[in-house]
């Protein structure tokens, strides 16, 4: 009996705590679940050919000796295995591969095997975090078969893909448009046609990367106040919509104001997912008059964390993945020492106010053991109001220093950087590239370069000039780099021009070596001050530094 059966027998209780009932564990009974999965998984997964290359013929009896023995793994170890599809290598048989990024430029793409046990855990996860996004307290929650959703997702092969497969497995629900046509859309069209549709019969549920629907919804409220006609003519299919229309229009001239999203729609769920949705939660509720609700999911780990009905932070689900956590002075450790193993806790030994790395083990079936998939999460606490769960709650910081990711659109590593200022031929002689907010929150890549004697007297270099070329270059080794500016309207690269010779007083003067990536703020505040304003620079330390 799948979800729209309980719900029209009006098991609302029993449906709570199927899909939700998680959040009621404390963490003894949370860690006897990961513990027995993570058994299962262990089994499954030592005697697959991927586990015995990556075990070298080692036997693990138990979890303790499973992480004693497997060194952390990223995707360079799974690559030659997975990008072949080598199914026969695996623990569990592949229903579906999954594709997303890896590295612009050097590595098109990754993929990802998910069994059909996985697909099960993920479409349980799906309906929770739907389940929560409508809900206002603890086993309270409003869905209803046909509700309205608007299809603000990337298709298959790419994970959100997948969601509405999964979903229509458990609940009839309308998307806008239609997945069969959205899938032959592009970007521009899928959205204008989803709002088209949306204005005809209304918008119950949405579910996007946060960086999208935020341009989304403020390219409706721009088109709707601009008085173009493109929004009258839809209206015309709809005199019901036009009518609120006409209502918005006024209200919103009374008050002086343009025109929201929540004008028209009034949203019952809305959930979010992406790298920075921190930055758009603010503004997206002001648009839509619902607080998006936060998802942690991916491509390698699936659907593995929610927020609750109190929008305080994330809990992961305990039967996606089996999660380990480095503490960041460790992961420090590791980046400085490549040769060093960090240390790993469990979601029982994680300390409140403390950042870690993420490290997962897939279960049920899963090719990914000990992955480090490149997530940092930072642990709130374990409790919140009197209904709260008793288990960890986190907020997503960022990806890990290595890797720059804007509004969840491109990963730009040390290696693409090299490749695009190696190309480029601009007399780059040092460099750093950290990621940073502008004055509305929303974050960009700044690129700190010091060029040759002979680059800054005989070509004259502007920082104009800079950009122009690198975001070519850009644009050239990584595609996901050219969706960024084309769909958001947003170029993600801001160059900052230092004197020649700063990074070598740096270097004397503190007997440290600068990372390329993401320095820490208190070594980008030194580097700064051994500069000077040449160039016609002006610098602001403190607002130059608000990493994210």
């Amino acid at each position: 009996m799948n979800f729209e059966k309980k719900l029209q027998m009006k098991q609302f209780d029993k449906l709570w705590q199927e899909y939700c009932g998680f959040l009621d564990l404390d963490l003894t009974g949370y860690m006897q679940i990961q513990n027995r999965l993570m058994t299962e998984q262990i089994a499954l997964w030592s005697r697959c050919g991927l586990g015995q290359k990556l075990l070298r013929g080692a036997k693990p009896k138990s979890i303790d000796d499973f992480r004693a023995t497997l060194p952390l793994t990223t995707y360079s170890d799974y690559a030659d295995i997975l990008l072949q599809k080598q199914a026969s290598m695996l623990p569990g048989d592949p229903v579906i591969w999954i594709q997303t990024t890896w590295e612009g430029g050097k590595h098109p793409f990754k993929v990802a095997p998910y069994t059909k046990s996985m697909l099960d855990v993920y479409k349980n996860n799906v309906v929770s975090c739907f389940m929560l996004s409508t809900s206002k307290e603890k086993g309270k929650f409003d869905i209803k078969p046909n509700d309205k959703m608007l299809y603000g997702l990337a298709p298959l092969p790419y994970a959100t893909g997948l969601l509405p497969l999964l979903l229509n497995d458990e609940i009839t629900l309308e998307f806008l448009p239609p997945v069969a046509e959205a899938e032959k859309m592009t970007f521009g069209e899928r959205n204008r046609k989803g709002f088209e549709l949306g204005l005809k019969k209304g918008i119950d549920l949405f579910f996007g990367v946060s960086s999208v629907a935020n341009y989304i919804s403020g390219s409706l409220a721009k088109t709707g106040s601009g008085g173009n006609g493109s929004l009258k003519k839809l209206f015309e299919l709809s005199p019901k919509m036009a009518w609120r229309f006409i209502v918005a229009k006024y209200k919103c001239s009374k008050e002086g104001r343009t025109l929201r999203p929540s004008d028209l729609f009034k949203l019952k769920g809305f959930v979010c997912a992406g790298t920075d949705s921190c930055c758009y939660k603010d503004s997206l509720e002001e648009y839509w008059g619902c607080r998006p609700m936060e998802i942690a999911a991916g491509t390698e780990s699936t659907c593995i964390g929610t927020e609750g009905w109190t929008h305080d932070g994330l809990y992961f689900f305990p039967d996606a993945c089996f999660y380990e956590f480095i503490p960041e002075d460790e992961m420090l450790k590791n980046m400085a020492d490549p040769s060093y193993e960090p240390k790993t806790f469990l979601m029982n030994e994680v300390v409140t106010n403390q950042n870690y790395e993420l490290v997962i083990t897939v279960l049920k079936g899963g090719a990914f053991a000990r992955y480090r998939i490149g997530d940092m999460y930072r642990c709130l606490g374990f409790e919140g109001d009197k209904d709260s769960p008793r288990i960890p709650r986190f907020a997503f910081v960022d990806r890990v220093p290595s890797i720059i990711d804007i509004a969840g659109f491109t990963r730009i590593t040390e290696n693409s950087i090299s490749d695009v200022i190696k190309l480029s031929g601009l007399g780059i002689q040092n460099w750093i590239a950290c990621k940073e907010l502008n004055g509305d929150q929303r974050p960009y890549m700044h690129l700190y370069v010091e060029m040759t004697p002979e680059a800054i007297e005989f070509s004259a270099v502007s920082k104009k000039v800079l950009a122009e070329h690198l975001s070519i270059y850009f644009t050239y080794f990584d595609s996901d780099y050219n969706d960024l500016k084309r769909l958001l309207g947003m170029d993600p690269l801001e160059i900052t021009i230092l004197k020649t010779g700063t990074f070598k007083a740096y270097q004397r003067e503190t007997g440290r070596i600068l990372r390329h990536m993401n320095p820490s703020k208190h070594d980008l505040v030194d580097l700064l001050r051994f500069q000077s304003n040449d160039y016609g620079l002006e610098y602001d330390l403190e607002s130059a530094v608000k990493t994210n």
